[in-house]
């Protein structure tokens, strides 16, 4: 049995020609989330962050496919001027699953977090995502039950996602259990240990590990030709070279965390307030390590791309 790469585009997507092309050819094709661009770093960092990212899975033989809502538009695939209102347009709204009628109703510009993306790109039948850290469980999200929709999407939709793992703000232990729950394989890419976005060290082993794109094309089709519907989270960690040590990030998290509780500072605009607070306490560290993860995870986002559409010897 032969797994299609691509399945029938839904009629209220809009497809850059380019990414049009490379599915129509069952190319491989590579989804980026926009809101990394908009809430996620400062401008003009941003912006050189997003076609950076964009040349290096050209780069790589794959298409890639920044995905956001533009004038209610749900679009897949960005123009050089797309990208640079994305990064500094102040209006743009942070958009995860729930949020897109709306967004598309009132035609308005929208940034797709690591759900929304998800959900955009199997529309448009991607099966490789790059981003660069997952949501989860908030610190205190057993009382509070602020739990990322990240996850349950995770849970629902057949879309590989590449991720530094669950960003290291988040209760990474319970965040783990979830999607343990939810049935979302979490594989880590040439490690034992789960990373924590920053870090490559969390304290937290992963359940499985692979060491090739080959091997993690061959895990993405058995797992959906035998039916087994939702995604698949692979921990990517952050070159050494390029981390911040766990231990040295724990009381810079420890301080963002308290002045955001003090600031009253919640729901959605949580993790854009702890990202940012967090590069003015390392003073600037943090931004270098966040654009050196999401390069190394577009690498190999574009090799898992170029893998999983080459045939398949699995039946």
């Amino acid at each position: 049995m032969t797994l299609s790469t691509t399945t029938p585009v839904h009629p209220l997507l809009q497809l850059s020609e380019e990414v049009a092309g490379a599915l129509a050819a069952g190319g491989p094709v590579v989804a980026l989330e926009s809101t990394i661009i908009s809430h996620g770093m400062p401008y003009p960092d941003n912006v050189a962050m997003a076609r950076e990212v964009e040349q290096i899975v050209r780069d790589g033989g794959a298409t890639p496919a920044t995905i956001a809502i533009l004038d209610g538009i749900p679009r897949i695939g960005l123009s050089p001027d797309q990208l640079e209102l994305l990064a500094s347009d102040e209006g743009v709204i942070k958009v995860s699953v729930r949020d897109i009628p709306y967004v598309v109703a009132t035609r308005t510009h929208g940034a797709t977090t690591v759900a929304a993306t998800m959900r955009l790109a199997a529309l448009a039948g991607i099966r490789v995502f790059v981003t660069g850290g997952l949501g989860g469980v908030h610190q205190g999200g057993q009382d509070t039950m602020d739990v990322s929709a990240d996850l349950t999407e995770l849970g629902a939709t057949d879309v590989a996602v590449i991720s530094a793992g669950v960003k290291s703000i988040l209760d990474i232990g319970r965040t783990l259990e979830v999607l343990e729950t939810l049935g979302v394989p979490v594989v880590g890419y040439g490690t034992d240990e789960f990373p924590s976005f920053f870090s490559r060290s969390s304290g937290h082993r992963v359940p499985m590990r692979l060491d090739t794109p080959e091997q993690l094309a061959a895990m993405m089709r058995a797992k959906w030709e035998l039916g087994l519907s939702g995604g698949i989270s692979v921990a990517n960690p952050v070159p050494a070279e390029d981390e911040i040590p766990s231990e040295e990030m724990d009381g810079v998290i420890a301080q963002a965390l308290a002045d955001c509780a003090a600031r009253g500072i919640t729901g959605k605009d949580i993790t854009p307030y702890l990202l940012g607070r967090i590069v003015e306490i390392t003073g600037g560290a943090s931004l270098r390590t966040n654009i050196a993860l999401v390069r190394n995870n577009a690498r190999l986002g574009a090799a898992l791309a170029v893998a999983f559409a080459a045939p398949s010897s699995l039946c």
